[in-house]
């Protein structure tokens, strides 16, 4: 019982120059974090890494604790594309699966905080909705602090953790965040089913969040005997394996488990996965190794992006120079489907976007299919590793193709009322043949 410590006892732990890691998500320390800022007046110096923050905390966001508190990201959100403008919030480059090695080359923790179940009769807890890379920070931090809390789901997988291997506990009962079912529209359908339809029964799929996802989900329930390896498990994913889709019995590893580093969603999902040994949450060094991804036959990987150019770079994570989300593992699941036997991936995007203007302020049309990416683009799929290519108005596959040919299929999906200008674009670029 000497592990057990108030919140304020905990956040007393911290020193000057201290570096605090928390959780992906749902798996962060939200009290420490909720109240990080109260320390403002006792400590400089103080370094956070966070990935996929589910609050707006004041430590973050607050431009008057910005020269005590710096954070360091894997993954914006919009708390911390808002924050950035205070001039302490930064940018973690990272593909997942090497985003706690190459951390920990860099700098070590002194602190980890994050959630955890409750304690079994053993003594064990699990880190519940994320091993992302908690695990790895865990083992190397000098000072360990963990949130238990009866409503974390206890899962299964390399997610255990012994009392004795934890410095400090601290007894939270909030309720796990939840990120609701984005409802899809025309669009997301339409790509939603153009999908499904590559989707053979028995094959191994990865999918992300969002209205595309929702969508391919939705249109998956006529399939049989699908598998789950992927980065983040998904309400959508539960609703097919409660429908008895997802059976996994296909898959070469892990036979009959959904198998990810992180869940995130709603209760339905939570509940689900809580105390399900169907349900493997893994270190994502390993989840995301595009070796391991490809170990199961028919590995599907489905992943959207903000804007493509006509040799099929794939900007998924920045508008221009601006950082909006992150690379997360999407060259890591697209290249570990491509090396899986009949595997495939597909980047998934609607053709345009209604985009402001910067002059007028009102919003036009602008296509997502685009000569070239803009100044200082993040090239999150390189060129060399895009697969197939879906939008509203049809699937192509980019494989092996080479320059005209892969522009001139690229433009074949893009909004009609652009192809004719973006066949002048590659023309003038020399990409295609005048």
């Amino acid at each position: 019982m000497a592990k057990y410590v108030s919140i304020n006892e905990a956040l007393a732990l911290v020193k000057d120059g201290d570096y605090i890691v928390t959780g992906l998500g749902s798996a962060e320390g939200r009290e420490f974090m909720t109240n990080l800022h109260t320390i403002a007046d006792k400590v400089k110096n103080v370094m956070v890494s966070n990935c996929l923050p589910m609050g707006a905390y004041e430590f973050m966001v607050n431009p008057a604790y910005k020269d005590t508190f710096r954070t360091e990201g894997w993954f914006y959100t919009p708390a911390l594309r808002k924050a950035h403008a205070n001039g302490n919030i930064s940018f973690i480059f990272n593909h997942l699966h090497l985003a706690s090695f190459k951390r920990l080359c860099y700098r070590k923790p002194d602190v980890y905080v994050g959630i955890a179940s409750m304690p079994d009769k053993h003594g064990y807890v699990s880190l519940s909705l994320s091993n992302t890379y908690e695990m790895a920070m865990i083992k190397e931090a000098k000072t360990v602090i963990l949130e238990i809390n009866p409503n974390a789901p206890r899962t299964f997988g390399d997610v255990q953790l012994h009392l004795n291997d934890v410095d400090y506990v601290v007894e939270v009962d909030y309720p796990m965040p939840e990120i609701a079912d984005a409802e899809p529209n025309e669009k997301d359908l339409i790509i939603g089913r153009t999908i499904a339809g590559m989707i053979n029964d028995g094959d191994c799929i990865q999918l992300g969040i969002g209205g595309i996802p929702n969508a391919v989900a939705a249109s998956l329930m006529d399939k049989k005997d699908l598998g789950v390896h992927t980065e983040m498990l998904t309400s959508g994913m539960v609703k097919l394996a409660k429908a008895g889709v997802i059976t996994g019995k296909n898959k070469q590893t892990h036979k009959g488990k959904m198998v990810a580093a992180f869940a995130m969603g709603t209760k339905e999902l939570y509940d689900y996965i809580d105390d399900n040994p169907a349900v493997c949450i893994m270190d994502g060094a390993y989840v995301n190794d595009p070796h391991v991804i490809s170990q199961n036959d028919n590995q599907v990987s489905i992943n959207s992006t903000i804007e493509v150019d006509l040799f099929g770079q794939c900007c998924s994570e920045s508008i221009g120079h601006v950082q909006f989300s992150g690379t997360g593992g999407q060259a890591d699941t697209a290249i570990g489907a491509q090396k899986s036997k009949n595997g495939k991936s597909i980047i998934a995007l609607y053709s345009t976007a209604m985009v402001k203007n910067k002059v007028t302020g009102e919003r036009t049309e602008t296509s997502k299919i685009v000569p070239l990416l803009k100044q200082g683009a993040a090239v999150s799929l390189s060129r060399n590793d895009i697969d197939w290519l879906v939008t509203e108005y049809g699937a192509v596959c980019l494989r092996g193709t080479a320059m005209e040919e892969r522009a001139k299929l690229i433009i074949s999906v893009a909004h009609p009322d652009f192809r004719e200008q973006l066949t002048k674009d590659a023309i003038a670029l020399g990409i295609i043949a005048g």
